[in-house]
């Protein structure tokens, strides 16, 4: 008899509470979180608001979630961004300008 199949996409999403996803984070996910984390803590501190730490959550909670599904995709983004950057721009990409005007053709109104 075969093994079951393993699919992550049915993994249940990690609640948006830090040890939720430190558990399902990478090592070197996880202290990236770690650092983050403190630094929201004493952002949240002389603030007196906690909406950088909801923020941080829901941003880590979608890149936890990310990971489950396709690991190694969070560093592919990072790297991807780099090489934008680098290049100053995606040389397969169009301006802004072109992308609006495409969008105002499919939409009719040009």
């Amino acid at each position: 008899m075969a093994a079951p199949h393993h699919d992550p996409s049915h993994q249940s999403v990690p609640a948006a509470e830090p040890e939720a996803l430190r558990a399902v984070l990478s090592p070197l996910l996880r202290e990236e979180f770690d650092g983050e984390w403190e630094t929201t803590l004493e952002e949240a501190k002389t603030s007196h608001t906690l909406v950088g730490i909801h923020e941080l959550l829901n941003k880590w909670q979608h890149t936890a979630v990310m990971e489950m599904r396709d690991p190694g995709s969070y560093q592919r983004l990072l790297d991807k961004a780099a090489r934008i950057l680098e290049q100053g721009g995606i040389p397969e990409g169009g301006s802004l300008e072109d992308m609006l005007a495409h969008i105002e053709r499919r939409r009719g109104t040009r």
